[in-house]
C-alpha cells in the first residue's frame, strides 16, 4: 500500500508541475526571458541528476561531465544537420545517437579507471573532458573551433513537452536504479568498498553501470542543449561547465535527487534574477551560493526535514 501511495503521489507531482509550466507559458505570466529558462531548467536537471549517480550515490568524484555531454550535443547536432526527418523524429533519434555515443565512451573512460578512487578518478575524468574538447577542437567535421552552427531550434520553450517528457524519464530510470537491488550495491561501494567486495558484490561491474547511465543522459542533455540554442563550440564545454555541474549536485546534496532537481531550478533562474544588479551580479551570486551551502550543512535543514516528515506521517494516520 505505501508503495502505491509513493507512485501515486509521483505521477500527481508530475501532472502538476506540467500543468503549472503550461498555466505559466499559455497563460503570459512568464515573460519571454524566464520563459526561454524551461528548457536549461530541464537540462541542468538531467545533468545534476546523472551525475549524481556517480558522485552522490557511487561517491566518485567525476570532473568530466561536460566531455560526455559535448559528445551527446555534436552527435545529435550532425545527425540533424545531415537528415530531413522531420522536427519530432530527428529529435528523438538524435537523443538516442547522442546518449548511445556519450554511453560508449562512459564505458571507454569506465573500463580503465576501474581500480582508481578519489582524487585520482577525478583528475583522470578531468582530462578526458580536456581531451574530447581538443580533439573537437581539430576535427574537420566538427568545424573545429569554430563549432556547429544553424542547428534546428527543435528543442526550445516552444517544445517545452518533449523537454519535460525527457527530464521525467531521467528522473524515473534514475531513481528506480538508486532504489533497486543494483542501486543499493552501488551504495554499498560507496560506503565501503573493501566490504562491499568482500560480500559478493562486483564492484568493477556497478561502477561500468553507473558510468555508463551517467554518460547516457548527459549525453541526452547534450542533445537538446544543442537544440535550444543552436550553435555549439568545443569551448562550451570545458572544465567550467563541469564544475557548474558539481556545483549543482553539491548544494542539493550528495545522494538526493530531489535536492539536485530543487538546486538546478534554483541556479539557473537566480542568475537571471541577478541581471539587473549589473556589475554586482556575480557578487550577490556568490553570496547566495555561499549562504546555500551553508544551509545545507548546517542543523537547520535537518531540523525542517524532520518536522516535514513528522507532518507526512501524521497525515497518513
Amino acid at each position: 500500500m505505501k508503495v502505491n501511495k509513493k507512485i501515486i503521489g509521483r505521477i500527481l507531482a508530475v501532472v502538476l508541475a506540467y500543468a503549472l509550466i503550461t498555466f505559466l507559458i499559455k497563460g503570459g505570466v512568464l515573460n519571454r526571458q524566464y520563459t526561454s529558462l524551461i528548457v536549461p531548467i530541464g537540462v541542468n536537471i538531467m545533468l545534476a541528476v546523472s551525475l549524481n549517480l556517480v558522485t552522490g550515490f557511487l561517491g566518485e568524484l567525476s570532473l568530466g561531465h561536460a566531455g560526455f555531454m559535448s559528445l551527446g550535443a555534436y552527435a545529435g547536432a550532425l545527425f540533424t544537420l545531415n537528415t530531413d526527418m522531420g522536427d519530432l523524429p530527428s529529435i528523438i533519434v538524435a537523443m538516442l545517437i547522442g546518449g548511445v555515443v556519450a554511453a560508449i565512451f562512459g564505458f571507454l573512460i569506465g573500463v580503465p579507471v576501474l581500480r582508481l578512487q578519489g582524487d585520482y578518478l577525478a583528475i583522470v575524468t578531468l582530462a578526458f573532458g580536456e581531451i574530447i574538447k581538443s580533439v573537437l577542437n581539430s576535427m574537420t567535421f566538427t568545424n573545429g573551433p569554430k563549432g556547429l552552427s544553424k542547428i534546428p531550434l527543435i528543442s526550445n520553450y516552444q517544445h517545452y513537452t518533449l523537454v519535460f517528457i525527457v527530464t521525467v524519464i531521467t528522473i524515473l530510470v534514475i531513481s528506480n536504479i538508486v532504489d533497486s537491488r543494483h542501486g543499493r550495491a552501488v551504495c554499498s561501494v560507496r560506503d565501503n568498498y573493501i566490504a562491499a567486495e568482500s560480500i559478493g558484490v562486483h564492484v568493477s561491474r556497478f561502477k561500468i553501470m553507473a558510468f555508463v547511465v551517467s554518460a547516457f543522459f548527459a549525453g541526452v542533455a547534450g542533445v537538446l542543449y544543442a537544440h535550444n540554442v543552436g550553435i555549439i563550440k568545443p569551448t562550451t564545454f570545458d572544465y567550467n561547465k563541469s564544475i557548474e555541474i558539481l556545483v549543482i549536485v553539491v548544494l542539493g546534496g550528495m545522494g538526493s535527487i530531489r535536492g539536485s532537481i530543487i538546486a538546478a531550478v534554483v541556479l539557473t533562474i537566480l542568475p537571471e534574477m541577478l541581471r539587473g544588479a549589473d556589475n554586482l551580479r556575480m557578487l550577490l551570486y556568490s553570496i547566495v551560493l555561499i549562504a546555500m551551502m551553508l544551509f545545507n550543512q548546517s542543523g537547520l535543514k535537518e531540523r525542517l526535514l524532520e518536522r516535514f516528515s513528522g507532518n507526512k506521517e501524521k497525515a497518513g494516520e
